[in-house]
């Protein structure tokens, strides 16, 4: 039997959109949220002030491409400019 590890990493962070005394008002809040295309939604129970709240996020692969992009933009850069210093030679 071959175990195998899976590294847990942490995505965007959670932002609270609203806080709400019944599931039913927080529940109408995240469906609203949910038709945003790379949005997570939830909505969560917090036992110390007896309410409900509605948590959002940027989906983490939208994220990730984002990153992606300006990796590969910054690289663009860097490549043209040493380009062009060896092209005044």
């Amino acid at each position: 039997m071959i175990e195998e590890l899976h590294v847990h990493e942490e995505g965007p962070s959670w932002s609270n959109a609203g806080r709400f005394k019944t599931f039913e008002e927080a529940d109408g809040k995240r469906k609203e949220l949910t038709v945003s295309e790379g949005l997570q939604v939830k909505v969560r129970w917090m036992h110390k002030n007896d309410d409900f709240v509605v948590k959002t996020r940027v989906h983490p692969s939208v994220v990730e491409a984002e990153e992606l992009a300006l990796h590969r933009e910054e690289k663009r850069r860097r490549k043209a400019k040493l380009n062009k210093r060896r092209r005044k030679k």
